[in-house]
């Protein structure tokens, strides 16, 4: 059964790579090994790369913002345990369960009331918003299981509650903090829905880019710009998961 599912999910996966190296210009039959997909795509397809520089742009900034914000709140959380923390816990919640067109709507309706345009900076305020209800639950889970007693030994010791911050919870919290980052990075760089509603002129994402682009027909390369995309998320994944295993082996 689980070889059923696994198959269920890579198939088409596989089918896409495979006839990213189609010479048939539909992709609806096998017509030939080619590599002229590739070439079109690095050498003919300045709007693609145009759209993939600003979701790099985006993603990469709202993450950074998203991880630092959320991290902080987290360790506010954990360590102050306010008596209001199931309506914080709610606030935290709400952004994961709201469908994805309903926060595209609003925001679009808060960014026209407040007269600001839409650009790439309402798309990283979208995006950062988005992210930060994953940070927040990704590092609080980490301090979940963090000592309380490395805290009253830094503080008994003299450090300040920077200090403890600095050098006690954020080293023990970094593999969190590494996941979340990682995690708002795919988030933000895969998004469609929320994007469409807050992007501007001159805005436009990779998803977005893809989608008109398919909306005329499947072009041979979207699946070669796929595959890169696949291979990255790959490799992007494995380096992940490396530099975690090195700061755990660290911990240890």
């Amino acid at each position: 059964m689980t070889v059923i599912v696994l198959i269920f999910l890579y198939a088409p996966i596989m089918f896409l790579v495979i006839f990213s190296f189609n010479s048939s210009v539909t992709g609806a039959n096998w017509m030939g090994f080619t590599l002229k997909w590739y070439g079109e795509l690095f050498l003919r397809s300045p709007d693609i790369w145009e759209g993939f520089k600003n979701s790099l742009i985006v993603a990469v900034f709202s993450s950074l913002t998203a991880t630092f914000i959320g991290t902080m709140a987290a360790i506010g959380i954990h360590w102050y345990k306010p008596s209001f923390r199931r309506y914080i816990n709610f606030n935290i919640y709400a952004p994961l369960i709201i469908p994805d067109i309903l926060m595209g709507v609003s925001m679009l309706m808060l960014f026209v009331s407040m007269r600001i345009r839409l650009s790439l900076f309402t798309i990283y305020l979208a995006h950062t918003t988005f992210s930060l209800s994953y940070v927040v639950l990704v590092v609080l889970a980490r301090l979940e299981n963090f000592d309380s007693s490395l805290l009253e030994a830094a503080m008994d010791l003299g450090a300040s509650e920077f200090q403890t911050v600095r050098r006690v919870i954020i080293p023990m919290a970094l593999p969190g903090i590494i996941a979340s980052f990682l995690l708002s990075f795919t988030l933000s760089i895969d998004d469609f829905i929320i994007t469409f509603f807050v992007a501007g002129p001159g805005s436009t994402t990779l998803p977005l880019r893809i989608f008109s682009m398919i909306r005329f027909g499947l072009s041979p390369v979207v699946n070669a710009l796929s595959t890169i995309l696949v291979g990255g998320a790959i490799l992007l994944t494995l380096l992940g998961r490396k530099f975690l295993k090195y700061i755990l082996a660290g911990e240890g």
